[in-house]
């Protein structure tokens, strides 16, 4: 079987990919096990100074994977109405890195993923990104800090926007709004994440990581993730409906694919 989370690992830059093209990278909740397994390995090793992560083409992620979620919401961490987040309780997927995080988003960054990639540092796109927050259209709600981390980096008024419609930005609009720290040809994504990689790596690392939690503890906005993981559950208690999604799933992927 092919392994579904890749890790390389080359001039202390670790690389993690989401590696289930044929599903768009979709977030079952057998990859996200092994995204927390690999993402603890890359944050463990010594040979490790910057983490990169990005997806098999052609997309980044299409998010949660609506055929398992239908089927029998089943265990698809922290952005699942019904399952135990992967990180051990905490709502942060990374809680637990310590290492400066780079999101590459390749193509399309949807829904769960869209929360992956925003609880990254900061984030390259190429040309062929495009971003979603599309839980409503789902019928879930976000589990990963989408409503604090998202009007954190366009306002609150734009996330207000993705999140009510659904509707999509592309990699050169997620620029514009802030979203993206840089939009680059298709071909120079990963070179461009190297690059910057190597720059924070050829700076004292104690004090970058240092820098980094300081960042955190100023803008992690504690209340607003607890009001989000308390309506979250309440969501799922009263609301969720497995059925619902496996009735949405076609309508839902026929319109993102028109998007």
């Amino acid at each position: 079987m092919t392994d579904i989370v890749l890790l390389e690992v080359s001039e202390r830059i670790a690389t993690v990919t989401l590696n289930r093209p044929d599903a768009r990278n979709a977030l079952s909740s057998a990859l996200l096990r092994d995204l927390n397994r690999v993402m603890h390995e890359a944050t463990d090793r010594d040979d490790v100074d910057v983490i990169i992560l990005t997806g098999s083409d052609p997309a980044f992620s299409a998010g949660l994977d609506l055929k398992e979620l239908g089927d029998n919401a089943g265990n698809l961490g922290g952005a699942s109405p019904d399952a135990k987040p992967i990180t051990g309780g905490q709502h942060n997927p990374f809680f637990f890195v310590d290492k400066p995080l780079i999101a590459a988003v390749n193509g399309a960054c949807i829904t769960g993923a869209f929360e992956l990639a925003l609880n990254c540092d900061f984030i390259i796109a190429s040309e062929h990104a495009k971003f979603g927050d599309t839980h409503s259209r789902v019928g879930v709600m976000p589990g990963w800090g989408l409503t604090v981390l998202l009007p954190q980096a366009i306002g609150v008024r734009r996330a207000r926007e993705m999140s009510f419609t659904g509707n999509f930005v592309s990699g050169q609009e997620a620029f514009e709004l802030g979203l993206a720290n840089h939009v680059v040809p298709h071909d120079e994504l990963l070179p461009t994440a190297r690059r910057l990689a190597r720059d924070i790596i050829g700076n004292d690392q104690p004090g970058v990581r240092q820098i980094r939690r300081t960042y955190n503890e100023i803008h992690r906005e504690d209340a607003g993730w607890d009001l989000e993981a308390r309506d979250g559950k309440k969501w799922q208690k009263e609301m969720f409906s497995k059925d619902k999604v496996a009735e949405r799933r076609d309508a839902i992927m026929n319109r993102g694919r028109k998007q």
